[in-house]
């Protein structure tokens, strides 16, 4: 699991029709070894930019989509960060 702060909307009007319904947005990793780095993340509990984010990866992310695991998606916001806990 990463943290991460939302940083923009990513907006597809084109995409793969198992990926209608998702939000997408773009997530700076903040803290640890990943830090700076982007993603592309689904946000699947509504949160906005500037938040810092709990984000899921890979097999993990895709457990959290109820219609399918064989959604191509790798990383999905599953908690919105309430306390700050110095982690830049």
């Amino acid at each position: 699991m990463l943290i991460a702060r939302l940083i923009d909307n990513v907006w597809a009007t084109r995409k793969a029709e198992s990926l209608n319904g998702l939000k997408f947005m773009l997530a700076e990793v903040i803290g640890g070894t990943g830090a700076g780095q982007h993603l592309v993340v689904a946000d699947i509990i509504s949160a906005g930019i500037g938040d810092r984010v709990l984000v899921s990866t890979g097999s993990s992310a895709r457990k959290m989509l109820d219609e399918c695991e064989d959604i191509p998606v790798d990383a999905v916001v599953v908690g919105i960060i309430d306390e700050d806990c110095n982690v830049e």
